[in-house]
């Protein structure tokens, strides 16, 4: 079982910016504060991987993304939706430029990331909603970004999709 997961409205509240470089949280309580609920959620579920489906993954590059996790759930992590060479070939002023990556729908990205793993057993956890086909919907554990997984009914919604998860 695959795990997309994304930060911001998940694992803490949606406000965290980029300040010189480094993510600083512009709400009550601190970056990471519902990391340890998303550990409790997976504490039997050893097989469980993780797929960074965040912005932080190309903000701040795959390894200084995944290292703001904690280690129970840093060593899960086997890759991201965004890649580094998604920015191939692009220099000075053109490292701007936008990819598909930048326009797709957070959703589209781990549409992708499925199709090209042939993944059949994946869940989603996220606060944005725009864009998941119908079809798709099942996957996905909508959070509301102001509480994230501290809302127990999200965490009880992830750990019953989870639960045919091989242990």
């Amino acid at each position: 079982m695959i795990l997309f997961l994304d930060f911001d409205g998940v694992l803490h509240p949606d406000a965290a910016y980029l300040v010189h470089g480094r993510p600083v949280l512009r709400a009550e309580g601190e970056l990471f504060m519902w990391a340890p609920l998303l550990v409790e959620v997976l504490a039997d579920l050893p097989k469980v991987r993780i797929v960074l489906s965040t912005s932080w993954a190309r903000d701040l590059r795959f390894t200084r993304a995944r290292d703001w996790l904690p280690e129970s759930l840093r060593c899960r992590v086997i890759g991201a939706t965004w890649h580094s060479g998604m920015n191939q070939n692009l220099e000075g002023f053109n490292a701007m430029r936008l990819t598909w990556w930048d326009n797709a729908t957070r959703y589209q990205q781990i549409r992708r990331y499925v199709d090209r793993a042939g993944l059949a057993d994946w869940v989603a956890v996220d606060d944005q909603p725009a864009g998941w086909a119908e079809a798709d919907q099942h996957h996905l554990i909508q959070t509301d970004g102001e509480v994230g997984l501290s809302d127990v009914r999200v965490r009880e919604q992830l750990a019953a999709r989870l639960a045919g998860a091989p242990r």
